[in-house]
């Protein structure tokens, strides 16, 4: 017994140096750090997921595409290979490439931020670090405009992606035919960006390219086919075990979780199920050591993958119009029943975690390989303990069951979710010749 006492501390011992020593990695990469940064100040401003993924995708684009651009960074350009973007020219030689990336990550990041200054402010104190690490003041102001160079023109091109034109469309109308999605408790908020459709996808050849099976047809007739899924869902909700409650909390990532106290209401902010995988990226990252121009492609294509994900999945969100289990739940099968985790304001049909992450963990298995055990430490600073994973394809499942648990998704839309991530997860890899 003794033995095998002093074996595990001996195992667990190595774990938590070589765990410490990936956080280290992070700390000491700048890159990550910008990374943190971003994720921090979204978390405060409270966006939406889908606009979240398009804060991510821009503003890493803005860095690798700066990294890129130095002949002997070994990564490709994207220039010709996203819609509408030819890429820029070879910026002069005597700038400091990862300075300039830094920079343009900055100043891309403050424009689409509403803490832009918040942001910009974290973000020139991380430059000025790097600056006396890398003893690069006569570099600098070169740096610099290299970094907004290559910012305003990502600028620019993400100015045409159409998100300014769903900024004025007129509200989502709620439908009055049974089964479709109705708000819910106890915000009852409106419908979350409706229109995502309408933006321009980067690997997709449309919105609606991978919409996945269509969604069982509506009933309130107990043993119809919809009646079961929705009995599944409470059902396993009224049992849940605390490992099944555990997964849920793990992977919530709810922007805005509305708490009620009698009268008073208030909010909690958490990471975005988006900036859960970018996290994901960079600790994968981290622990096989990567420069900072091999991370760069690691998190610009995870966020592609997000983005991507993200149209294609409220394309059909929108299509189909789903009810949600805890409306048809408390009108047909208990009036009292409620989730465990709070329901997101828009249609059901498929889970978004579903796709996010089968999206990501498609990309990141191409870049990292199978089987790359992971320890997940995303939810530390929400107060959850950290969990591992033999892949990341293992980790988008449980992503995605993790909504069953929750009592937010009927099973369909997460099995049929995980193909259809899968499937965007592929073609950002056939696109991009990865």
């Amino acid at each position: 017994m003794r033995a095998v006492q002093v074996l595990f501390c001996f195992l667990f011992g190595c774990y938590a140096t070589g765990f410490s020593q990936v956080e280290n990695r992070m700390d000491a990469n700048p890159l990550y750090k910008a990374q943190q940064l971003l994720t921090d100040v979204m978390v405060h401003d409270i966006f939406s997921p889908p606009v979240a993924s398009r804060i991510y995708v821009y503003a890493h684009l803005a860095a690798y595409e700066t990294l890129a651009s130095d002949k002997k960074a070994g990564i490709p350009s994207m220039g010709g290979r996203l819609p509408g973007w030819a890429g820029v020219p070879v910026l002069q030689k005597n700038i400091d490439p990862v300075l300039a990336a830094l920079e343009a990550f900055r100043i891309t990041g403050r424009q689409l931020l509403f803490s832009e200054q918040q942001f910009s402010d974290s973000m020139q104190v991380l430059i000025k670090e790097e600056v006396t690490k890398r003893k690069a003041d006569k570099k600098l102001t070169a740096s610099l405009a290299a970094g907004k160079y290559v910012a305003d023109s990502i600028l620019a091109w993400a100015g045409r992606d159409r998100y300014k034109e769903t900024r004025s469309i007129r509200r989502y109308q709620l439908k009055k035919t049974p089964g479709t999605w109705l708000p819910t408790p106890p915000g009852y908020m409106a419908a979350v960006e409706p229109n995502w459709k309408m933006i321009r996808c980067l690997t997709l050849d449309s919105s609606a390219a991978f919409r996945p099976v269509q969604i069982t047809a509506f009933s309130i007739e107990p043993g119809s086919a919809f009646y079961k899924e929705a009995l599944e869902v409470f059902t396993v909700c009224s049992s849940l075990t605390d490992e099944q409650k555990a997964i849920a909390a793990f992977w919530d990532c709810n922007p805005f979780h509305i708490t009620m106290q009698g009268h008073l209401n208030f909010a909690t902010k958490k990471i975005s199920p988006g900036g859960h995988w970018m996290q994901i990226a960079g600790l994968a990252s981290s622990m096989r050591n990567a420069s900072i121009q091999q991370a760069a492609r690691a998190y610009t294509l995870t966020a592609i993958a997000i983005f991507d994900a993200f149209i294609s999945c409220w394309e059909e969100k929108y299509n189909s119009q789903l009810i949600r289990p805890e409306t048809y739940i408390n009108s047909h099968i208990s009036e009292s029943w409620r989730p465990i985790l709070q329901t997101p304001p828009f249609p059901e049909y498929p889970s978004g975690h579903s796709v996010v992450s089968s999206a990501a963990a498609t990309v990141l298995t191409k870049i990292y390989g199978d089987n790359f055990s992971f320890v997940d430490n995303t939810e530390r600073p929400y107060g959850l303990p950290d969990r591992s994973f033999p892949s990341f394809l293992k980790a988008s499942e449980e992503a995605a069951i993790s909504r069953l648990y929750g009592g937010i998704h009927y099973r369909p839309a997460i099995e049929n979710g995980l193909i259809q991530g899968r499937r965007v997860g592929e073609q950002v890899i056939l696109r991009l010749n990865l």
